[in-house]
């Protein structure tokens, strides 16, 4: 394609690109089917890599670019960034309304534009000559933090604007989540066991100033404009003008506005509101009173700290009385058990509650949380249901105290808790409540490579009975499995030569298919390279696994509580009856061959690699003489980044750590050739996040 041609192409394709994002994340009516727009991002970055020229400032493809920043650097800004003063109630609203009122004179009639107040992270926007240049944070009101590059990253935030003008305009709003990901981000790090976010908010500014902006990427954020500074330069006479003005250049707003001429409208719109906010899937905290006349608010000012001329409304925090009738526990897929009080039902934030999370026994202590109390509950951020406290006024003296049982109320296990740990945990893998859980990880690729056992067949095996545990996948013969929904004759003999097959997976295999907390891949092939077979790890003492090298006190408990529960020495003991191999081999023992990119090196995996799974790039590398960690620090010599890598890369960068890429490590490897090197497109440049 000529220069020409590859330039006009450009052009269509960023504005295609760019009407898909604000259809999907602006106006939630995608019509580009997901291989389209990628299709249309793909051809976009082939011009762009044949005429690096023709990549703009406004492409899609800048959206994250760069690596991390150690540090955001200060952004002063043109005009302050002002709070503003709250009214608690209608007498503090209808007092501010008499301030203005003197203000301008008796005989103005002004009108008024009520907005929702987003809960978010406040945001300045500089477009220069249409195209976005820079963005901060509120910081002090005076001083904020360059956030730039992480803006970017929020895809419903244009790049450019529509109608391309010259000169710099300066746009503000809030940066904020939705209230179904701020769940779903909580879900996924309680999964993970990291600490929760309070509420959306705290999760946006978190997510906002992240140093790796990758994770600002997957973080769903959104932003909500509502601010044109200078705006009467650009011909704009009014509030309610501006809002429209944001529509038309495609910015992002919340759209719940109204034009206001009278008390009783205002008021009106703070009932409506005061319930539909709890409808409404963006957070927010009460309503923003603006005059809407531009000139009329240079008229009134501004104090040092907020403008005459705007209030924000707040809703009282809707807190109800309840009565715990009960606390019950449950059992994650980790083991950990999970208290939740059972309350009389009570209606908040439009939704009827009658569950509320206690977290771990250190919550229930702390608040005195007793069956039988009258609590005081809210929403978390108008979504998660949380006691705040016990009303003690109340108690009657027959409220019971209550302790998290000592023994799984699944599988009746006792349970431990560990060590640095809050939760309380059920270490028996064969736990019903875990079963589905372990087994999946039983069958995966870097335990026993059970090719075509999935979620759904797993589920079939454990609620038909067929399996209690990781033992009976070997007690199944392809007539059982052909009785199976979805299971025809030649699958399940396929299956069944599968299952056969796993009875060879290498000891360390199977000692990290067993599923002993904190032990991993990494850790099984340690620990079976000093204990040789079953008998001799059974027989380790704790001090012994606690001296190995990459072990530690923590670990070498974790593995010593499981193999002295009878039911996981019980199925072992199953295992090696059905012939699965309990045995180190010679070539666990040592490195099939030795490079000097890799010898005696520590080196540590992050990201996704697109030529092969983690797993299998560390078995490469420790096959090379290199030692894998799954942590990094400063004995660490080498950081292998594939794409959306983490925490690690941002601490390998910040500690000056040797990063590779994959096309670096493969070529290190010597399993690629200087041609297809020349050929392959690099999973992660060190240049990006």
């Amino acid at each position: 394609m000529a220069f020409e041609a590859a330039s006009r192409r450009a052009a269509e394709l960023r504005a295609l690109i760019a009407r898909g994002d604000e259809l999907y994340y602006v106006l939630d009516a995608p019509e580009l089917e997901d291989h389209e727009y990628d299709a249309l991002l793909r051809e976009l970055a082939g011009i762009e890599e044949k005429y690096p020229e023709l990549l703009t400032p406004d492409s899609p493809n800048t959206r994250v670019r760069g690596v991390p920043r150690n540090e955001f650097s200060k952004v002063v800004h043109d005009a302050p960034m002002q709070s503003l003063d709250n009214a608690m109630n209608k007498e503090e609203l209808e007092a501010f309304f008499d301030r203005s009122r003197r203000l301008l004179g008796p005989d103005e009639e002004e009108q008024w534009v009520c907005e929702p107040k987003i809960d978010g992270l406040a945001v300045s926007l500089i477009y220069n000559d249409g195209i976005f240049e820079t963005g901060s944070t509120r910081g002090d009101g005076q001083v904020g933090e360059d956030v730039t590059r992480n803006l970017r990253a929020i895809k419903s935030l244009p790049l450019g604007l529509k109608r391309a003008r010259a000169g710099k305009i300066e746009v503000r709003g809030e940066v904020c989540m939705a209230r179904e990901d701020f769940a779903e981000l909580n879900r996924m790090r309680e999964e993970e066991e990291l600490p929760l976010f309070a509420n959306p908010r705290n999760a946006a500014a978190g997510s906002l100033r992240q140093l790796d902006h990758n994770v600002t990427a997957s973080r769903k954020l959104k932003i909500c404009l509502y601010h044109v500074n200078d705006a009467m330069s650009l011909g704009i006479g009014t509030q309610h003008d501006i809002l429209r003005w944001l529509e038309a250049e495609g910015l992002p707003t919340h759209g719940r506005d109204r034009l206001c001429k009278t008390s009783e409208e205002i008021y009106g719109y703070l009932d409506e509101w005061d319930s539909a906010r709890f409808s409404n899937s963006i957070n927010t905290d009460g309503v923003v009173v603006k005059l809407d006349s531009l000139a009329s608010r240079e008229r009134l000012g501004s104090t040092s700290k907020a403008p005459r001329w705007a209030i924000a409304f707040k809703y009282p925090p809707e807190e109800k009385r309840t009565k715990v009738v009960g606390i019950e526990v449950s059992v994650g897929r980790t083991g950990a058990l999970t208290p939740t009080a059972r309350v009389e039902p009570v209606v908040l934030s439009g939704t009827t509650v009658q569950k509320a999370s206690l977290h771990n026994q250190d919550e229930i202590d702390r608040k005195d949380i007793r069956v039988g109390d009258t609590v005081w509950i809210h929403k978390a951020g108008e979504i998660i249901p949380e006691i705040l406290r016990v009303d003690t006024a109340s108690r009657t003296g027959q409220e019971v105290p209550y302790r998290i049982p000592e023994t799984c109320p699944a599988c009746d296990s006792p349970v431990v808790r560990l060590p640095s740990e809050s939760a309380v945990r059920c270490l028996n893998r064969s736990c019903p409540a875990q079963l589905q859980e372990g087994l999946a990880h039983f069958v995966s690729r870097d335990c026993m490579d059970i090719n075509g056992i999935g979620e759904k067949l797993i589920r079939q095996l454990t609620e038909s009975g067929l399996v209690k545990n990781a033992a009976d996948l070997y007690e199944l013969s392809p007539e059982t499995l052909a009785g199976l929904d979805r299971m025809a004759e030649k699958s399940s003999q396929k299956l069944a030569d599968a299952v056969e097959a796993s009875k060879k997976r290498p000891f360390y295999a199977v000692v990290n298919a067993l599923g002993i907390r904190n032990v991993g891949k990494k850790t099984a092939r340690d620990i079976t390279s000093r204990f040789r077979n079953i008998d001799a790890l059974v027989g380790a003492s704790e001090d012994g696994l606690a001296n190995l090298d990459g072990v530690g006190p923590v670990i070498a408990e974790s593995i010593k509580k499981y193999l002295s529960d009878g039911r996981n020495m019980s199925v072992i003991e199953r295992l090696r009856a059905f012939g699965v191999n309990m045995e180190a081999g010679e070539e666990e023992s040592a490195p099939t061959g030795v490079s000097d990119d890799f010898a005696g090196k520590r080196m540590v995996f992050t990201g996704e690699l697109e030529s092969m799974t983690r797993g299998e790039a560390e078995s490469l590398a420790e096959n090379l003489g290199a030692k894998v960690s799954g942590s990094v620090g400063r004995k660490t010599d080498v950081v292998v980044a594939g794409n959306n890598p983490g925490s690690k890369f941002v601490k390998a960068a910040g500690l000056g750590i040797e990063i590779w890429n994959e096309t670096e490590f493969l070529s290190r490897a010597k399993k690629i050739t200087p041609q297809e090197q020349d050929r392959r497109a690099p999973s992660h440049t060190l240049q990006e996040d």
